[in-house]
């Protein structure tokens, strides 16, 4: 019985407490009635979590930033309405459970968990709502504070660091590129732009400096930054790239910041990292460092600063700097030729100090003679050269995705150091090499090889001179040569003595491994070793004093493609050898002695260029057995366009390209009516007329050069030239050229004479390069306002010339400032000539003004605002300073240092 009785009071108590845990807290009985109230609590908290956030986002507008409580409020608040609406969403499930008018359930353990969960979010909703009461919701925005980067002590680098600084703080550029050659000193600038931010307090909430180098991966620059913005934990990296930028964005959004992202090599996507767009708008702004300018353009930034290698005066200073007193004062000696080491660096900082450190304890003479031997024949030789700045110059290179375009670069290394190369003429050797591929269509090759040439100058591997010359800065010349030799391990695959001094060629110990070989610009006055140079395919000798080259030397050569033997004055004959070279693509005897071709010489059946300008060459007769010729020069050379000459250039079916002279009017109309053969001709020299007019209207679309010499006619008129829209260079000399009616020209191509002087239409859109000569009729040139993109511009010898622009004939000519293009500027033995222009001119690029002989020039049109590149500008003249006239003190006092005395440059306008 007593039994009995205690399992009953066990059971009570059993089901007393299964009773008050499940119904307890009415997680069950009361489900629909707390899920109404979650519903009531939850619109009120997102009424009050809008209006606190309206709140802040105002304050924050002016630069406010948000209290740490209200963020963590407002988070809490996002994070228990996802909650919620997670809940909400089994809602009908659970209903469906509840039984007896709610009182119980059908899965009692089901119920009472989401009961439960019910009554605890109700809870902390209301906990929410009673702490929603902020009285204030932001405060100030703490002063910025930019952790100084370490930077080493500059030289050179002030004028260049306004420069940038002042582009990126300009309002409106909200993005800015920075590019220039490896090694020129970007980083270093950029280490200085950003400590100047320290000087700027509360401008900015945060200036983010970034390293991104080649193959940077968005999850590491999105790491970098989120480091910086305090983002960053241990489970960073295992989130999405996708929320990770969404993180980013959504501090970055609130903030005004500075990204400065150092020697990026591609696009940066700044959406895919989460970094908004700067804009106006925002006060943001986005700095960058790149060896590209492609990448600048890509980037955004049209107008990017270059960073220039240092001028001859900074770069001595450095190179000083670096050596030390201490050496440069045991010997005056020791001075001039730490001089001449310096100017083998080119101004490229790298060079400069890793040379200057490793020449800082040579104290003989002896080995700076030696240093200067071992950079001029093999730089790479040179102690730190190969280990410390030919890499670094080495990733511009492999950056080069198109293994042509990379053969291409290596090719220039072949010229002289600081060697103006010719555009088209480097086109013109890739083309015959077959670095382009199809070059059936001339025209086609050619604009793939500029395009080529374009991604080598926006690179920063060439810098472009003009509009028609690219140069090789000498120290990426040396690290061309390196690769070029297999880094040193193949000295004799390119060869390369151009420029240095030659009176013989040099000894090559096996002559079989040469390739390519370039001995141009020297003193060597005969080849007559019969060496086999049985892979040589390239050969450059040009500008030697050649007067003999051994046909036995010429025999071996079977592979060879391209031989240059231009500006051999002294060179009258080729062997005949040379009709055996089956492989001859190109072939350049320009400017040379020779009168005539060698017999054989038509079995050259896979010549393609032929150059025979200024040339003693009377006969070309046969040459229409070249079937392969598409491109033929005879400009200059003693060949008459006679029947003859005509007949034989018909049969020549591929030739696109022909250049010549014609001096009667009977060879240009034999010429001209072959309208095949009148669209080939892109140079033109015309000489001896004596005829009133000639049609040159079939031309017009061809001719790029145009020379005009021993004109007669009293009245030419440049009026009739309006239509050769490609002219690039024209030429006149010697010729009885009076009147240039102004008013007559671009009439013809007009159809509204409205139009007539309308500066923006010029009739010489193309025309860079102008030489007026010994033309003793011509007063004035002002003309040349219809030439707005002119580059080089030289008048001389022409005793009439009064001024070069006539304020008189300008003045109807509304609207055009002259001269906006132009780099080089000369006039020579010009007696009358009395004015370039009546008041100063802006001249952006001008370079170099040139005046000789020209007494009665008194004045320049110059203010002390007209050349913004002072420090690499010259005057040349032979005046007495006291004779000059300026426009005001300050004119005088910018221009005065830049004037040389009494300095004749013969300037070379002959065009091979």
């Amino acid at each position: 019985m007593g039994n009995g009785v205690s399992f009953q009071c066990s059971c009570d108590q059993t089901l007393n407490h299964i009773f008050r845990w499940f119904c307890g807290k009415g997680y069950i009985r009361n489900l629909k009635k707390n899920l109404t109230a979650l519903k009531r609590e939850m619109e009120d908290l997102k009424a009050i979590k809008d209006e606190v956030q309206n709140r802040v986002s105002r304050e924050e507008i002016r630069h406010q930033q948000r209290l740490e409580a209200v963020q963590v409020w407002l988070t809490r608040v996002d994070s228990i309405d996802l909650q919620i609406k997670d809940l909400l969403s089994t809602c009908p499930v659970q209903h469906q459970k509840l039984c007896l008018c709610g009182l119980c359930s059908k899965n009692v353990c089901s119920s009472y968990s989401f009961g439960k969960r019910v009554f605890l979010l109700l809870e902390d909703v209301k906990k929410l709502n009673s702490e929603s009461n902020f009285e204030v919701v932001t405060k100030p925005a703490p002063i910025s504070e930019v952790e100084k980067r370490f930077t080493q002590p500059t030289i050179g680098q002030e004028k260049m660091l306004e420069t940038a600084w002042n582009r990126l703080m300009e309002d409106g550029v909200e993005i800015m590129g920075l590019h220039g050659m490896g090694g020129v000193g970007k980083t270093t600038l950029f280490h200085k732009i950003h400590n100047k931010f320290a000087e700027i307090p509360g401008r900015f909430d945060v200036v983010i400096w970034i390293v991104v180098s080649q193959g940077a991966e968005i999850s590491k620059l999105q790491e970098d930054i989120a480091k910086k913005l305090h983002l960053w934990d241990e489970v960073w990296k295992d989130k999405t790239e996708s929320v990770n930028a969404a993180d980013i964005h959504n501090v970055l959004q609130r903030k005004r910041f500075v990204l400065m992202l150092d020697d990026i090599w591609d696009k940066v996507d700044l959406q895919a990292l989460g970094v908004p767009i700067p804009t106006r708008e925002n006060g943001c702004k986005v700095a960058f460092t790149t060896r590209s300018r492609e990448v600048c353009g890509r980037m955004g930034d049209h107008k990017p600063v270059e960073v220039q290698c240092l001028g001859p005066k900074e770069a001595w200073e450095l190179f000083k700097n670096k050596v030390g007193d201490n050496t440069l004062r045991r010997d005056p000696v020791i001075v001039e030729l730490a001089r001449k080491v310096a100017e083998k660096c080119g101004g490229l900082p790298l060079a400069l100090n890793v040379i200057g450190e490793v020449m800082a304890s040579k104290t003989m003479v002896q080995e700076w003679e030696d240093a200067i031997d071992v950079l001029t024949t093999s730089a790479a030789e040179f102690p730190d050269v190969k280990n410390k700045i030919l890499p670094i110059l080495k990733y511009s290179y492999d950056s080069l995705v198109d293994e042509n375009i990379k053969t291409c670069f290596l090719y220039c290394a072949l010229f002289p150091e600081d060697f103006n190369i010719g555009m088209e003429k480097l086109i013109d050797y890739w083309i015959c090499e077959g670095f382009i591929g199809d070059y059936s269509v001339i025209k086609r090759a050619r604009n793939k090889g500029y395009t080529m040439l374009g991604t080598l100058i926006r690179a920063n591997l060439l810098t472009e001179v003009g509009k028609t010359s690219v140069v090789m800065h000498d120290v990426v010349r040396e690290m061309a040569l390196w690769i070029a030799s297999d880094f040193g391990k193949q000295k004799e695959n390119f060869v390369v003595r151009a420029g240095v001094g030659l009176h013989e060629i040099p000894e090559i110990k096996d002559w079989g491994a040469v390739r390519r070989m370039s001995l141009m610009k020297n003193n060597i006055k005969e080849i007559t070793c019969g060496s086999k140079c049985s892979e040589l395919t390239t050969l450059f000798l040009e500008e030697n004093q050649l007067k003999n080259l051994s046909g036995e030397f010429i025999r071996c050569m079977q592979k060879l493609v391209v031989l240059d033997l231009s500006l051999n004055r002294n060179l009258n004959e080729l062997p005949e050898q040379i009709s055996e070279l089956a492989s001859l693509q190109y072939l350049d005897l320009s400017s040379t002695s020779i009168e005539q071709l060698p017999v054989g010489f038509h079995e050259l059946k896979n010549l393609t260029h032929l150059n025979l300008s200024y040339t003693s060459i009377c006969s070309v007769g046969a040459i229409s057995k070249l079937s392969s010729l598409r491109i033929l020069k005879l400009r200059g050379s003693n060949v008459h366009a006679d029947v003859s000459l005509v007949k034989e250039l018909q049969l020549l079916e591929h030739l696109q390209v022909l250049t010549i002279t014609i001096s009667t009017e009977m060879g240009l109309e034999q010429i001209l009516d072959d309208e095949r053969l009148a669209n080939c001709i892109t140079e033109l020299g015309i000489s001896d007329f004596q005829q009133k007019a000639f049609n040159i209207e079939r031309l017009a679309n061809c001719i790029t050069d145009l020379e005009i010499s021993d004109f007669q006619q009293k009245a030419f008129n440049i009026s009739l030239l309006t239509s050769m829209e490609n002219l690039r260079l024209l030429m006149v000399k010697n010729s009885h050229v009076t009147e240039i009616n102004t008013n007559l020209m671009c009439i013809e191509n007009k159809t509204d004479s409205s139009d007539l002087h309308n500066p923006k239409i010029p009739c010489f859109t193309n025309l860079s390069t102008v030489y007026i000569t010994s033309c003793h009729s011509i007063k004035d040139l002002t003309w040349l306002l219809f030439a707005p993109n002119l580059v080089f511009l030289r008048i001389s010898d022409s005793r009439e010339v009064e001024e070069i622009i006539n304020k008189e004939k300008a003045t109807n000519l509304t609207g055009i400032t002259p001269f906006q293009k132009l780099e080089f500027f000369s006039v020579e033995k010009l007696p009358k000539l009395e004015s370039i222009y009546w008041s100063p001119l802006p001249f952006p690029l001008l370079k170099h003004i040139f005046a000789y002989c020209c007494p009665k020039l008194r004045k320049l049109p110059l203010n002390a605002t007209s050349v913004p590149l002072v420090d690499e500008f010259k005057i040349e003249m032979d005046s007495q300073e006291t004779e000059l006239e300026w426009e005001d003190e300050d004119t005088k006092n910018r221009f005065l240092p830049s004037i040389k005395r009494r300095v004749w440059v013969m300037v070379n306008f002959v065009k091979s």
